[in-house]
Formats: structure tokens, C-alpha cells, sequence
């Protein structure tokens, strides 16, 4: 998995890569940290090829994070991982564009 991160003034985008899983979750975390003052962030999942539990889970206490701030947004979701989004639900408080 590759994450390339852009700050523009307050708000973020992260630009995920890859697949996000048990063994790719920690790096993806530890980006979120890095950019834990920006007051809004943007996903850019357009490379992004799955998703498993660990990264729903980040996604889940990311948007709990944020939600308290500007807000999170997933964009450019494909297919496949906008499927298992919706199976668990997560698209109900998510906001996808």
C-alpha cells in the first residue's frame, strides 16, 4: 500500500493505494496521526483495491475524530470497496462522494 499526503492549509487528503489491511493498517494509522490538526480530511480511495475489518476500524474511529472537526469524506471509492462499505454499513455515516 502506498499513502501520499497533501495539506492545503486545514484541510488534508490522504491518497490511498493498494490494498488496506491487517498488514498495511498500521502505516495507514500512523499517517492519520501525523495529520491529526488538520481540521478536515479527504480520503482519495480511486487506487484503493479492498479494504478489510482493520481498515474499516481505522476508517470507523478516523470519522469519530474528525467528525468532532470539519469532517471526513471518502471520494472516488470504486466498485469493490463501496460494496463491502455498504454490506457493513458503513456508508450510512459515512459520507462518500
Amino acid at each position: 500500500m502506498t499513502i501520499n499526503k497533501n495539506i492545503d492549509g486545514s484541510g488534508c487528503t490522504l491518497e490511498v493505494a493498494g490494498r488496506l489491511d491487517t498488514m498495511s493498517s498500521p502505516e495507514f494509522e500512523k499517517k492519520i496521526l501525523e495529520i491529526s490538526d488538520c481540521d478536515s480530511l479527504i480520503i482519495d480511495c480511486s487506487n484503493l483495491e479492498y479494504i478489510s475489518s482493520a481498515g474499516l476500524r481505522i476508517f470507523l474511529t478516523t470519522h469519530k475524530a474528525f467528525s468532532k472537526k470539519g469532517g471526513m469524506v471518502l471520494k472516488n471509492v470504486k466498485k469493490e470497496v463501496l460494496e463491502i462499505l455498504e454490506v457493513t454499513g458503513f456508508t450510512d455515516f459515512l459520507k462518500i462522494e
